[in-house]
């Protein structure tokens, strides 16, 4: 999708005061969030530090609804089709998978903006990075696919451990293809690859108790927001 037609769903916001007024209503965005804002506070500072530098003022001359999932990814597709229904003119899906797929299910033609570590075309986000297509266009980090070199790099710093510990959300559409990676990396380097899964704060503690008791000296994490969020 080309830059302008997609900030044309934000073009009602060059409208005079008088006008928002006449008609009343500003153009608004969506923002699905897989996490909460209070783990999130460094990424929503850049966001909205990036609308004010393209003229969008929160509150003035633009609207912003927002949805957290707070780490629960069951609740991101209602969360998508209350914004869709809204509606509203972009939906912003900018920190990870879940949040992507429950935008582009709940919309064909509302603007989507995404950030995520997942292949785009290989979910059918989009149709090539050249020539992306659709109502969806983002940022790819391609995170997931790292998995083998941080296990690489793991075994570099502990080149004696004999087993690793790989750190996954089981909730995560990537967990699977993550396990099978780090499995296979593990095979690559020739050590043991111990599967750990938390998916809720409560897990992390019985996460690294069990890698206390197992003597595991090296944890390798894997991509997801959730994570992402609860880093310290």
């Amino acid at each position: 999708m080309r830059r302008r037609q997609f900030i044309a769903g934000l073009g009602a916001a060059a409208w005079p005061i008088a006008a928002w007024a006449q008609h009343r209503t500003v153009p608004a965005i969506g923002l699905l969030g897989s996490t909460s804002p209070d783990k999130t506070v460094p990424w929503l500072t850049g966001f909205r530090l990036g609308l004010k530098a393209a003229g969008f003022n929160e509150g003035e001359n633009v609207a912003i609804e927002y949805r957290w999932a707070e780490g629960n990814y069951d609740r991101l597709p209602a969360f998508a089709a209350e914004l869709a229904h809204i509606p509203v003119n972009v939906i912003a899906a900018l920190d990870g998978l879940p949040s992507v797929l429950a935008a582009r299910t709940s919309t064909s033609t509302i603007p989507i903006v995404f950030l995520t570590a997942a292949d785009p075309i290989q979910y059918g986000f989009i149709n090539s990075f050249n020539r992306p297509g659709g109502n969806m266009t983002g940022a790819v980090t391609l995170n997931a696919e790292l998995v083998p070199k941080r296990f690489e790099l793991a075994h570099e710093i502990m080149p004696t451990a004999a087993t690793v510990a790989f750190l996954v959300n089981p909730t995560s559409p990537l967990s699977q293809t993550m396990v099978a990676d780090a499995l296979a990396a593990g095979r690559a380097i020739g050590v043991r690859v111990h599967i750990v899964n938390a998916s809720t704060e409560g897990d992390f503690e019985k996460v690294f108790g069990t890698l206390a008791e197992l003597r595991v000296t090296v944890l390798v994490i894997g991509a997801d927001p959730f994570f992402n969020s609860r880093s310290e």
